[in-house]
C-alpha cells in the first residue's frame, strides 16, 4: 500500500474545486486588487471624512456613521484582498477554464469550438493600470467566460490564442 495522499494537498492560497485535475491555473493581476482598493476608497473616504467631521463639530450620534463607514472600508479591503487572488483561469487542450470565488466557488468552462467572439475591454481606471478584462461570448449567454485584471498584452495575445481555436475547432465540426 503506497503513503501517498489520494487527493494532491493545494498550496495554502491556492483555490481548488472539486475533480481539479491538475491544469496551469493562471492568476489575474495583482493590480487589479489595487484598481479595486482604489474605487472602494473614493466611495467611502469622502463619506467617512464628512461624518468624522460632523461627529467632531455637529453632533456626537454621528460617531455612529463613522463607526458604520469605517467598517464597511475594512470589510470591503478584506473582501477585495481575498477575492482578486481566487480568480484563475487555464487553457486546456479543447476548452478555457475561468474559476472564482473562495466561499461561494464557480467554474466556467467554455469549450474552443463554442466561441462566437472574443472581446478585450480597457476602461480609463484599467488602462491606468495597464490591464484589460477579455470576455468570451457563446451563443448561450450562460456559457460566457470572463476574466478581468490581465495585464493588456496577455490579454490581447490570449484574444488571438482563443480565436485561433475557436475557427480550427469550428472547422472540424
Amino acid at each position: 500500500m503506497s503513503d501517498a495522499p489520494l487527493h494532491p494537498v493545494p498550496a495554502p492560497d491556492e483555490v481548488r474545486l472539486f475533480g481539479d485535475t491538475g491544469m496551469a491555473w493562471r492568476r489575474v493581476s495583482p493590480r487589479l486588487a489595487t484598481a479595486r482598493l482604489l474605487v472602494l476608497s473614493l466611495l467611502l473616504v469622502p463619506p467617512l471624512l464628512g461624518l468624522l467631521a460632523l461627529a467632531v463639530f455637529v453632533w456626537a450620534w454621528f460617531w455612529v456613521g463613522v463607526v458604520l463607514v469605517a467598517v464597511a472600508l475594512a470589510a470591503g479591503t478584506w473582501v477585495i484582498r481575498r477575492q482578486v487572488p481566487a480568480i484563475t483561469w487555464a487553457e486546456g487542450a479543447e476548452e478555457l477554464v475561468v474559476r472564482r470565488g473562495r466561499m461561494f466557488r464557480t467554474l466556467v468552462s467554455v469549450p474552443y469550438g463554442r466561441l462566437q467572439f472574443v472581446d478585450v475591454q480597457s476602461g480609463p481606471l484599467e488602462r491606468r493600470f495597464d490591464m484589460a478584462t477579455v470576455e468570451l461570448h457563446t451563443a448561450s449567454p450562460q456559457s460566457r467566460g470572463v476574466i478581468p485584471g490581465l495585464p493588456t498584452a496577455e490579454a490581447e495575445a490570449l484574444r488571438e490564442r482563443l480565436a485561433a481555436r475557436g475557427e480550427s475547432q469550428r472547422a472540424g465540426l
